[in-house]
């Protein structure tokens, strides 16, 4: 069955149970036990071990702890004890009560997190987290609802990452193509500078940050975003009391009066210092050649989920002292400890499933067949790009996965170029990296639109639901630009076109949110 139209079944089951039945556990559940069945033939007994296996990969690999994993698991729980602590330290309060007297509108509220999201772009499991946290307490305020919030973290966490050269991805796709260049022996290109060459080429970036501020600015509610917005707006309740959020501690909880902006804002400050010095740390001491170090092999070389935990433990220090410092009952901190676990528990419970399920479908090689059907097709060259866009969006859609797109499709993509086209070559990866994002935003089984619903404290599938218009709007005029560009061979004309759609569609909606 691997290597099959058969290894499709269980990502496309999965996403359409998670559609249908709301129920994210039951719905990957389902996903697993299907392909544990299809890549063992159905043997009952196979399939537990396999699903096994699966499960214990989250934990070891190799005979060796899985500390990507692992750290990754860690960084959610000290996050989920540092947000408890925050809040029963008055410092959400404070923080909001602050806000509200800059920030006094929706629109303003919607334009913090979004800038903030673009701000914070070394990694985006930080990215979704970081903003997340400051985020909040001033949406909450203007009465935002947390799908929006979720929607406007996620939209502005990857896509930043993915065209910045200083970012963890940046860093992973800089070090594929001096591996691509070197194998097809182009020379006419440095990575660096190819990467940097490509931004303008990555249509469905542009198309999402601009639909981000468009839809804050407007209030564009599409589909089941409307119904969030009004009841947000109309009774304050910025999340559906009937259904349970991911990230968020109970709003029951004892606050104390002597918190200070200080008691969010330090500790959010020490976690992304503390993060970036890690990343910095971690990348210099794995260099063999110090002498040739480079902020771009630094990053090549980090050890992010290291960081991520570095940091957070840093955060967590620096919020326990001003816990304590601010003369906090110490009767709270047990409270928080437990309460700031508990509210991660859901989200890791949905990572772990998902991260299962991508590592059975890697055994099917759902990826690999996918990316088969477009090097034995005979197409035309001009259609390349946007082939290749949607191809890539889907299979980061059915396996979760954008940097697993990105590690299969990129050297498809050199491969096909070299032996037709090589001044495609740079449009056709470009359409790779755009898709990769496309199909992860609109993934319920992506980590990074996982840790956005927990960022935002939004429920998943609420997230997962309000988000797809809108993805799929900006992969609708990318789609666009891509074929532009493959006609004409013209990466500015693409964009343009990208970009003349967008107004139109601004324009059309913003005529109608006047007139409702």
């Amino acid at each position: 069955m691997s290597g099959t139209i058969y290894s499709i079944i269980p990502p496309l089951l999965a996403i359409l149970m998670v559609i249908l039945t709301r129920r994210v556990l039951l719905s990957l559940g389902v996903g697993i036990l299907s392909a544990a069945l299809l890549i063992t033939n159905f043997s009952i007994v196979k399939t537990g071990v396999t699903i096994f296996e699966a499960v214990k990969a989250i934990f070891i690999s190799d005979g060796e702890l899985n500390t990507w994993n692992v750290y990754i698991l860690f960084f959610l729980l000290i996050l989920g004890v540092v947000t408890a602590l925050i809040s029963i330290s008055g410092g959400s309060r404070a923080f909001g009560e602050w806000a509200e007297k800059r920030v006094k509108t929706r629109a303003g509220a919607q334009f913090t997190a979004a800038l903030l999201g673009m701000l914070i772009f070394i990694d985006d499991y930080f990215n979704a987290l970081a903003v997340g946290q400051v985020s909040r307490p001033i949406t909450d305020r203007q009465k935002v609802s947390r799908a929006k919030l979720a929607y406007i973290i996620d939209s502005t966490s990857a896509p930043v990452c993915v065209i910045s050269p200083i970012s963890s991805w940046g860093a992973y796709i800089i070090a594929m193509l001096a591996t691509i260049f070197a194998t097809h022996g182009v020379t006419e290109f440095t990575p660096l500078g190819a990467f940097m060459t490509m931004i303008p080429m990555n249509y469905y970036v542009f198309a999402a940050l601009v639909l981000v501020f468009a839809v804050a600015y407007f209030n564009i509610n599409l589909g089941s975003m409307k119904v969030h917005e009004e009841r947000a707006i109309q009774t304050g309740q910025v999340v559906d009391p009937a259904k349970e959020s991911l990230g968020d501690v109970k709003e029951d909880l004892p606050t104390s009066d002597k918190g200070t902006i200080g008691n969010l804002v330090w500790p959010i400050l020490a976690l992304i210092v503390g993060t970036v010095a890690s990343m910095l740390i971690t990348g210099y001491t794995t260099i063999e050649d110090k002498t040739g170090a480079t902020i771009f092999t630094i990053f090549e070389n980090t050890d992010v989920s290291a960081s991520l935990l570095y940091g957070g433990l840093f955060g967590l220090a620096v919020t326990i002292l001003l816990f304590f410092i601010r003369g906090i009952k110490a009767s709270y901190f047990p409270i928080a400890v437990k309460e700031g676990i508990k509210s991660m528990l859901p989200a890791i419970y949905i990572l772990m499933f998902a991260w299962v399920i991508v590592d059975l479908i890697g055994q099917l090689e759902t990826g690999e067949y996918l990316a088969s059907l477009v090097e034995k097709s005979n197409m035309n060259v001009a259609y390349l790009p946007v082939i290749l866009f949607l191809l890539g969006g889907f299979m980061a859609f059915a396996t979760g996965t954008s940097w697993g797109t990105f590690g299969i499709m990129l050297p498809i993509a050199a491969e096909i170029t070299a032996a037709t086209d090589i001044n495609m070559l740079l449009p056709a990866m470009a359409a790779v990296l755009a898709g990769s994002v496309l199909g992860d935003h609109c993934s319920p089984i992506s980590d990074t639109t996982i840790l956005s619903s927990t960022g935002a404290g939004s429920h998943h599938i609420d997230h997962v639901m309000t988000q797809l218009p809108y993805a799929l709007i900006g992969g609708g005029f990318a789609t666009i630009g891509y074929l532009v560009l493959g006609v004409t061979g013209n990466g500015i004309a693409g964009l343009a076109v990208v970009i003349l759609l967008l107004i139109g569609f601004i324009f059309f909606f913003s005529k109608r949110t006047k007139t409702a």
